[in-house]
């Protein structure tokens, strides 16, 4: 049995204008995980929401405290919830 689960998380630090929403796209993709990243407008954050194995979701964490190479992330908070399957595939929101 799966353990499925989902997080909404807030990546805080220089994580606009490096190509983090795509670095988060490629590493969910690659995770088998589905929901979306996108820039808050007060900017200096970027929001996810992902959903899938939990184990799967664990390893997202690890990218999103490190980011890619032009990124300096201070702080990834997250909060836990339920899965809910209302996402079929991952996407970066505009």
């Amino acid at each position: 049995m799966r353990d499925l689960a989902s997080f909404h998380g807030v990546v805080r630090g220089r994580v606009q204008g490096v190509y983090f929403r795509a670095f988060v796209f490629e590493k969910a993709g690659e995770l088998g995980l589905t929901g979306y990243v996108r820039n808050i407008e007060r900017g200096g954050e970027v929001e996810v929401y992902v959903e899938g194995e939990k184990v799967q979701l664990e390893q997202l964490i690890k990218h999103l405290r490190r980011g890619p190479p032009a990124a300096m992330v201070k702080d990834v908070i997250t909060e836990w919830s339920n899965y809910s399957g209302r996402y079929t595939t991952f996407s970066v929101l505009y």
